[in-house]
């Protein structure tokens, strides 16, 4: 059983590489990379690297020769993903992959989210290649929320447009380990999951998780989309990046991140990671 992952050395790829190998030997591991050079970490743990890179149709159905499932992990292009996962799944067809699954979108079918379309997208065309699939709809990550949580503790304030709305988020962690729980065992084909935290928060409980972890006084402001747009522009953020940033609060304050899916909880047999207690670890 050849399982193979696109986007390897990413964040979410090498997570589910690593619980992979908690259950499955790495000679059955492929990991699919655009940089082999940046891969060589995993090839040491007798992970096999193949060249794979999305804009390159001609190197993709040599790498899938051989493998049995496969997890197309979504490409970080927004405005670009639909082409690339076209140029996978074709591949896919081509090389003889009988399985797919791919990282989509928390209701990616009726999501309000700027991001789902894309995925809408791709979920389309993977139900009209034939092949058998699992579609594993991410939520947002915690993980999102804190490469700032030190700077607002150090200000005080934290900024958004989410209003009261509730963010249903788990771990980067928590994800890989339910995409490796697919990947390994039996009984997921042609399934739709809803990954979300086991529990919620709003923007004012994350102030408070993070003035508790800090030992500083932190207030959520709620600010128009218009100022938060202003005020990341301010900070020289990408465009691309403030749009996803922005309209994500505008979603959540529409209930886009909420959810009571236990489905998360199910794949990895426990609770998910309360974001609180990412936070307190960011300051211990």
């Amino acid at each position: 059983m050849k399982i193979a992952i696109t986007g390897a050395t990413g964040q979410l790829g090498e997570l589910v590489i690593q619980n992979l190998l908690k259950s499955t030997k790495a000679e059955n591991i492929v990991a699919l990379v655009r940089n082999v050079e940046k891969a060589q970490s995993l090839k040491q743990q007798g992970v096999e690297l193949r060249l794979f890179n999305y804009d390159q149709p001609e190197t993709l159905i040599h790498a899938l020769e051989g493998i049995d499932k496969l997890l197309l992990i979504s490409a970080n292009e927004i405005g670009r993903r639909t082409p690339q996962h076209q140029a996978v799944i074709q591949a896919a067809i081509s090389a003889n992959v009988p399985y797919i699954a791919y990282t989509s979108l928390l209701n990616a079918s009726t999501s309000l989210l700027g991001l789902a379309q894309e995925h809408r997208e791709t979920e389309a065309l993977i139900l009209q290649s034939g092949l058998k699939y699992t579609f594993l709809r991410n939520n947002w990550y915690n993980d999102n929320y804190l490469p700032n949580v030190q700077h607002t503790a150090e200000t005080g304030i934290l900024y958004g447009s989410a209003q009261d709305g509730k963010i249903s988020s788990a771990s980067r962690l928590d994800y890989a380990e339910a995409a490796a729980t697919v990947l390994s065992t039996e009984g997921h084909e042609n399934k739709i999951y809803e990954l979300a935290g086991s529990t919620s928060f709003t923007l004012a409980d994350l102030a408070s998780y993070i003035a508790n972890a800090s030992g500083k006084a932190v207030d959520y402001q709620n600010i128009s989309a218009e100022d938060y747009t202003q005020a990341l522009t301010a900070a020289d953020l990408p465009s691309v990046l403030i749009n996803v940033i922005v309209d994500a609060d505008i979603q959540t304050a529409k209930g886009a991140m909420f959810s009571d899916s236990k489905d998360l909880e199910r794949l990895i047999g426990r609770k998910t990671t309360p974001i609180q207690d990412q936070v307190t670890a960011l300051f211990n």
